[in-house]
């Protein structure tokens, strides 16, 4: 509906373009500028040049960990094949994982019973800034988070989503990011085949300049 009604619509992504011309908008409407995203994550960048993680939380080589979506932390069995493939991959790569315990998320492994294991370091939510260094600084991020999958693609960090589909279809496209469900065995294997790829493709997102082109076209059309 905010489609259909809407003047202007700015586009992340040629694919994000396309999907609004299936809708039937009307192609002058649209403008490809980048997301948004990567011009906050480029900018926050500056400010959290001087938080290494490794060196704040005690880390050597480690695994970012994610879980918070309904689909898994509500899901009993679900979320215990999750957890039983994070400590699966810990102990066959030998990274550390560590786990910004979402309240929702550690309140349902409580209610279920389901023990965290001794390889996954749960923390407490970390803000954006701290969150983005645990991100620069992992080896491989696996997370059912959208926002975490454009992060980490945008970061050059090689991600595995624990989910059977993605609303970021860029990101396996472009080869940043694999699906895995959350089947232990499927997990393992999607880590190890996204570790060795860390940085090695393209930014589908833009290039950190997407609100000056969005503020520039409304500009151009109101001055």
């Amino acid at each position: 509906m905010a489609d259909h009604i809407s003047d202007y619509l700015f586009a992340p992504t040629q694919v994000s373009a396309q999907n609004l011309i299936g809708e039937g908008i009307d192609i002058k409407k649209i403008a490809v500028t980048g997301n948004t995203v990567v011009d906050a994550v480029q900018q926050s960048l500056f400010l959290v040049a001087g938080k290494d993680p490794k060196s704040i939380f005690g880390l050597d080589r480690y695994l970012l960990a994610t879980i918070h979506r309904q689909e898994n932390a509500d899901n009993p069995m679900r979320l215990r094949k999750i957890i039983e493939g994070l400590n699966l991959v810990s102990e066959e790569l030998g990274l550390e994982v560590v786990y910004p315990a979402h309240p929702r998320a550690r309140k349902r492994l409580n209610d279920f019973g389901i023990p965290l294991g001794g390889r996954i370091r749960a923390i407490d939510p970390v803000d954006y800034l701290g969150f983005l260094a645990l991100e620069k600084g992992a080896e491989l991020i696996m997370t059912d988070s959208g926002g975490v999958q454009e992060e980490a693609c945008i970061l050059g960090v090689p991600c595995v989503t624990l989910r059977d589909n993605t609303e970021r279809p860029e990101t396996l496209a472009v080869g940043a990011n694999i699906l895995a469900g959350a089947d232990p065995l499927r997990m393992l294997e999607c880590a190890r085949a996204m570790l060795p790829r860390r940085g090695g493709w393209d930014n589908p997102y833009g290039d950190g300049r997407s609100a000056e082109r969005i503020v520039g076209i409304l500009e151009n059309q109101y001055a």
